[in-house]
């Protein structure tokens, strides 16, 4: 796995339940990939009631880059529900994100985080 790559994860539940399989965006450093058993990942929704807020990013199926994520539907990459998970947790790889659209996030995370 790669950063910017989007997966199929078990996403915890914040209550600590077991959660849902849903795609997630992996947002760790390529880096600490092959020094740690853990992946940071971004929480993946379709409910677009956030798509306007500056820590989320809005991912247009329709379009070319949209498309190469693997995600079915429109959806929202929150930069607010961040986890850790096992890397051996991972179900698949659904697709990745372009650069640009890697950069977007970038952005929500610096909003979302409070990094300058």
């Amino acid at each position: 796995m790669k950063r910017g790559d989007v997966v199929l994860v078990r996403f915890p539940h914040p209550s600590g339940q077991r959660g849902k399989k849903r795609p997630a965006v992996v947002v760790q450093s390529d880096t600490y990939a092959s020094t740690v058993s853990t992946v940071v990942v971004a929480e993946v929704t379709k409910n677009l009631t956030m798509k306007d807020d500056p820590a989320c990013l809005f991912i247009d199926v329709s379009t070319p880059e949209g498309k190469a994520t693997g995600l079915l539907v429109d959806s929202v990459v929150s930069s607010l529900v961040l986890d850790t998970v096992y890397a051996d947790t991972v179900a698949q790889v659904l697709g990745i994100l372009s650069p640009a659209l890697l950069q977007k996030l970038d952005d929500c995370l610096k909003v979302g985080l409070g990094l300058p």
